[in-house]
């Protein structure tokens, strides 16, 4: 059965604001030209200043190395944000913020650990960074770290009680050590934050799905669909349920759309499995 939870995870973007020659400028997801802007604060210079000054490569301040990460996050391009926000690192060891996209970069890019020891800095920095907690809560479920996820998603909940997404993480935790009732509860309180949020339907159906509460799964399979109606995963696991509950041609359908979700996302594995699945369970009825 393709019961997978819906993992997320959080990017940070701040706002920095810093002086500069008795102005104050905005270097939020731009890199600051600082010749450019000096050279509007200072007298004319000779060409053969000029000439010198133009061969000389400029260096970036923190805050330029951090916007810089923040950019190449925002292309994909995930090594050149550790770098980066490794050089901002440098400069200022001080900033919470630096580690915790770094950290972010290191969890896209799966090396957990790398992600874990950034989250640790930023919340030693900043003992109620909430989305650090949040994060690492993440990175330690990837790494089947249950118990310690979960204590870091109760810490984050403590401190943003507001944020769905980590009643969604706390579930997961949950959920993965049979805890699924009390997984239940999370997902309802991510629900009750969010009611259009259609990774918390989505889990709390993978829970039911455990309990063996296969009606309250498909409901909640099918409130996920509603609001992300190319839900792939949901409209697999919904017809595998809908086998179960008899309900043969709308488990066919569902099966069906799911492998033209796959295939159309371009993932062709899971469409493969969607057929297979839809053969196997065919054969089994035809049994």
């Amino acid at each position: 059965m393709f019961l997978t939870h819906l993992k997320t995870m959080i990017k940070l973007k701040k706002i920095y604001m810093i002086l500069l020659i008795g102005s104050v400028i905005s270097v939020a997801n731009i890199t600051l030209n600082l010749t450019e802007s000096l050279s509007q604060e200072t007298p004319n210079t000779t060409e053969e200043n000029v000439s010198e000054e133009s061969e000389e490569t400029p260096s970036l301040t923190a805050v330029q190395w951090y916007n810089k990460g923040v950019d190449e996050i925002d292309a994909g391009n995930y090594q050149a944000a550790i770098e980066a926000f490794t050089e901002s690192i440098k400069l200022d060891e001080t900033d919470a913020d630096a580690y915790y996209n770094r950290g972010y970069s290191y969890l896209v890019l799966e090396q957990f650990e790398e992600a874990i020891n950034d989250y640790n800095k930023a919340i030693e920095l900043n003992a109620e960074f909430a989305y650090a907690y949040g994060n690492r809560c993440y990175a330690y479920y990837q790494l089947k770290n249950y118990e310690q996820s979960i204590k870091d998603c109760s810490q984050a909940i403590e401190l943003e009680a507001n944020y769905a997404d980590f009643y969604i993480y706390l579930g997961n935790a949950k959920d993965d050590l049979k805890m699924h009732q009390a997984a239940i509860l999370a997902y309802n309180q991510a629900i009750a934050i969010n009611e259009n949020n259609p990774k918390a339907y989505y889990n709390r159906a993978l829970a039911y799905n455990r309990l063996g509460q296969s009606l309250q799964a498909v409901e909640d399979y099918t409130k996920a669909i509603q609001f992300n109606p190319n839900f792939a995963d949901a409209y697999h696991n919904r017809g595998v349920t809908r086998f179960k509950l008899k309900e043969i041609e709308k488990a066919i359908a569902d099966l069906e759309k799911a492998a033209e979700l796959f295939n159309a996302q371009g993932n062709t594995d899971n469409a493969q499995h969607a057929m297979n699945t839809l053969e196997q369970l065919q054969t089994e009825e035809s049994l």
